[in-house]
């Protein structure tokens, strides 16, 4: 271990920066961040130093740098372009055994500055002993993506509540599973959706159960079309909280990988072809399982609102009085379309668009093909291979231009995506050759498949279905 790390209070303590510019102010706004005593030394400030000397946040001193006025100093940064004045600061602070940072020269070191991820008071420093700064950049990305913005909120709740939940709970382990539960149920869920008086409300209900009591509750998940990064940041925190994931078939091997590995995860999906699990075996798994006092998520592709039954299940979860939240995924047409470059509106081609089921009928009631079938619209449409020779037929039977152009976007955004494009007449001889799950796309916007077209890794391969058609594959 080359550098111990430590966190440091500067509060009013004396800190000194050498040089005047835009570095230098990046340096000082964390040192003022964390309430240092800063005294600047430099010729000349940047427009961010002198505001900050307006007002009165610093100390400037123009003169020139002189080894006295490092006494009674704590910590010295020093950025300037002047290599022989950074090594004489450098030389002056180790004599006086006093810490100090040259920028971007490790070696002139006695310790550095750590990519910081801020929940203040939740602090997260990650370093490289100055070896790799741009690999300690993508990790701080990575946590910044894992890490909600509302711990610091919850820890600061948490800080208020310690004495009380120590003065009730006797034992270590009790408090510890106290907060273990707080840290990952319906109290963090509160917070994170910035209700605060019903989060701390929700302590109180919490510390007042009965021992060995642990309320479960249920998160309605969209896992989005595929692309696991097309996964909300919500959407992962939640599932790796989750101690049970009841998944849809369409949910994508990628995005099961998120999964904590120590959840029971069960699949519950229904897919043309292939054995489906009831509805009604479905909302008992879920009632079951969050009785136990489990953290459930029921996870579905796309998003659990759009041709998803989410609020069939939600209502079950209502009658059983089961406490839920609802996680948004980008649905199936939103992301095929955008992943096989398709607009779905465009103000030349299409002022509206409509989102569709392929089942096109529902307890003998019919859509409204006369709506539907109107020029410069969009239609997406869901689940709907099976029936793409009668939707082709009811189309051009209430009007729309059997040359409509059409598209059929197979394991959408996905590395195996396909794109089949062609016209209205084909629509059901494409759909047949798509491998699923697949979405249908009619209207004139799918002509600018072949122009804005970009997810592939290589350009794209025609091969003609018929003088008309054409299959896209990326790979």
């Amino acid at each position: 271990m080359d550098y111990l790390p430590l966190f440091v209070e500067l509060k009013n303590r004396p800190v000194l920066l050498v040089g005047g510019g835009h570095v230098a102010a990046r340096k000082a706004l964390l040192l003022l961040r964390s309430g240092a005593k800063l005294k600047v030394i430099a010729p000349n400030l940047c427009d961010e130093l002198y505001q900050y000397h307006q007002q009165q946040k610093i100390e400037w001193v123009s003169a020139q740098y002189q080894s006295e006025q490092l006494i009674g100093i704590m910590l010295v940064i020093v950025a300037t372009d002047d290599s022989e004045l950074n090594q004489q600061v450098y030389f002056d602070a180790q004599a006086r055994h006093i810490f100090v940072n040259v920028v971007d020269s490790q070696p002139q070191c006695s310790f550095i500055f750590p990519a910081i991820i801020d929940r203040s008071p939740i602090l997260v420093a990650i370093s490289s002993a100055g070896k790799a700064p741009v690999l300690v950049r993508m990790l701080r990305e990575k946590l910044e993506a894992l890490l909600p913005t509302s711990l610091g909120t919850m820890a600061t709740i948490a800080g208020k509540w310690r004495s009380r939940v120590k003065q009730q709970l006797q034992t270590f382990q009790a408090r510890c599973r106290f907060w273990e539960q707080a840290f990952s149920g319906k109290f963090a869920a509160l917070v994170a959706s910035d209700q605060l008086v019903q989060a701390q409300a929700q302590l109180e209900q919490q510390l007042q159960q009965p021992k060995n009591h642990h309320q479960g509750e249920l998160a309605l998940v969209g896992a989005g079309p595929g692309d696991a990064g097309l996964l909300t940041l919500r959407g992962l925190q939640v599932i790796q909280q989750a101690e049970v994931v009841l998944y849809d078939s369409l949910v994508s091997a990628e995005v099961l990988e998120l999964v904590r590995r120590d959840a029971e995860t069960i699949c519950v999906g229904k897919r043309a072809g292939y054995h489906s699990v009831a509805q009604e075996e479905t909302n008992a798994l879920i009632v079951k399982f969050v009785q136990q006092g489990k953290r459930v998520v029921r996870l579905k592709g796309g998003d659990p609102f759009i041709f998803g039954r989410g609020g069939e299940e939600l209502e079950v979860a209502t009658e059983h009085g089961i406490t839920f939240q609802v996680v948004p995924g980008i649905t199936a047409a939103s992301g095929a379309s955008a992943y096989a470059g398709i607009p779905l509106t465009h103000r030349q081609y299409a002022q509206s668009v409509t989102f569709m089921t392929g089942h096109c009928k529902t307890e003998g009631i019919e859509p409204d093909w006369a709506a539907l079938a109107k020029a410069n619209h969009t239609l997406a449409i869901y689940m709907g291979t099976t029936n793409a020779q009668l939707i082709s037929q009811r189309l051009i039977e209430y009007g729309r231009s059997s040359s409509t152009p059409i598209a059929v976007i197979s394991c959408a955004t996905r590395i195996e995506q396909q794109v089949f494009t062609g016209d209205l007449t084909q629509l059901a001889e494409l759909a047949a050759k798509a491998p699923m799950p697949a979405l249908l796309i009619v209207g004139e916007v799918t002509a600018l498949h072949h122009q804005l077209a970009w997810f592939s890794d290589k350009p794209s391969q025609q091969a003609h279905a018929s003088s008309r058609s054409s299959l896209i594959h990326f790979a």
